[in-house]
């Protein structure tokens, strides 16, 4: 038989424990726990970040940074589905730590050449597409309901966290090298490999019901329909926008005048804005049952950041990043928060969780590729492309409004 969770955890049924036992195994466990998570978390998006940065130096084409873009949430909305077969099939523990190491043969291979680091890209993809279905469902079955909102930012948290850290170290690695993107890009190697490790100690611990029904029963049939669709609308306008900006803002902020430096440098205060808001908005939205003050937020925010960009980019770039990232690493987390809080049971939030992402990282997938067809066809990031992500934004806080409604 498996493990029962830790105490930690929602806690088990079973009556038979003694109601004074020792606390240092217990302790111990919800540390491990904790830790695992967290170091999961740092690795998450950790390789979607690394070549905004090095995009303005390193020599990559512009249809191969358009591909490179592409695949990840292309990968992530067609694979999505598999992580309820490997739920079914294995449970979320395992189902994570296969897809640590899955992630980690990627950041390996992406370091072999250009062809390594398009198929480093899709294994990565595919990898993500299960951590990503499969934590919500985690953290509504292994974390105190009360505890949903802020676990829930703390992997936002520690994403932005990771991703920025490694972002930051993109172009001075590239120049300590000898300009050698290969070895920029290694570094992602190692957040992989502790994110294996981390997560590892949990394998003892299974979850104890049978994995979810059809996506198409559970979620598109009937009164869910709204909900399910609502969520598509909502996770896919906003990642595109995440996506997008993560890709080209740094050659925004170039073609307006910005060093290649400073615009590296402004990604990763972008992807720390995200950690911020990552943090705090699914904290704040958790202890509301009605989330659409906090989605309405997500997008002024957002629309600020925007604007700044169109009006005065190298006025205040650092200012537009951090405020840009704070209202997108939001609309990344509040989503989070939607599956726990609109699922019925675990079954339900994993279903939620697949249909979202599946349809939303598909959408996603255009942005980085319209955005670069923008800006091919009329020569500037500003205006028309710009103007085009306001109005994304714009149908996104539409979108956003029945999954909002407690």
């Amino acid at each position: 038989m498996p493990a029962q969770p830790p105490p930690l955890a929602v806690p088990s049924s079973s009556s038979s424990a003694p109601a004074l036992g020792p606390q240092a195994p217990a302790k111990a466990a919800a540390v491990l726990l904790v830790t695992g998570f967290v170091l999961l978390s740092l690795n998450t998006r950790v390789v979607f970040g690394q070549l905004g940065p090095l995009a303005p130096v390193a020599g990559f084409g512009t249809g191969s940074l358009t591909l490179l873009a592409l695949l990840p949430p292309l990968c992530m909305g067609l694979f999505a589905p598999l992580a309820a077969t490997v739920r079914r099939r294995f449970g979320e523990e395992r189902g994570l730590f296969g897809a640590s190491v899955l992630l980690l043969a990627g950041a390996v291979l992406r370091v072999l050449g250009l062809p390594g680091l398009f198929i480093g890209t899709v294994l990565v993809g595919i990898a993500t597409a299960v951590v990503n279905v499969l934590i919500p469902v985690f953290v509504r079955s292994r974390f105190a309901p009360r505890r949903a909102g802020v676990m829930t930012g703390v992997h936002a948290l520690s994403m932005g966290t990771g991703s920025a850290l490694v972002a930051a170290s993109m172009v001075p690695v590239w120049e300590a090298s000898g300009h050698s993107w290969r070895t920029a890009v290694a570094l992602a190697i190692v957040p992989a490999a502790l994110a294996a490790v981390g997560i590892a100690p949990q394998l003892r611990y299974v979850g104890g019901e049978t994995g979810p029904e059809p996506v198409r029963v559970r979620v598109l049939g009937g009164s869910g329909k709204g909900l399910a669709w609502s969520l598509i609308g909502y996770f896919g306008l906003q990642t595109l926008l995440f996506c997008t900006t993560l890709a080209w803002l740094p050659a925004i902020l170039v073609d307006a005048g910005v060093g290649e430096a400073t615009a590296g440098t402004m990604q990763s205060l972008f992807i720390l804005g995200v950690a911020a808001g990552g943090f705090l908005t699914p904290v704040l939205a958790a202890a509301r049952t009605d989330q659409r003050p906090h989605l309405i937020a997500v997008l002024l925010v957002c629309g600020l950041g925007y604007a700044g960009l169109l009006v005065a980019p190298a006025t205040l770039p650092a200012l537009w990043a951090l405020v840009l990232g704070t209202g997108l690493g939001g609309g990344q987390a509040v989503v989070g928060v939607l599956y726990v809080k609109r699922g019925r049971d675990r079954d339900h939030v994993a279903a939620l969780s697949t249909v979202a992402q599946t349809g939303g990282y598909l959408i996603a997938a255009a942005g980085p590729v319209t955005a670069s067809v923008l800006h091919a066809a009329t020569g500037t990031w500003a205006a028309p492309p710009l103007l085009v992500f306001l109005g994304v934004l714009l149908l996104s806080g539409v979108a956003s409004l029945r999954a909002g409604r407690g």
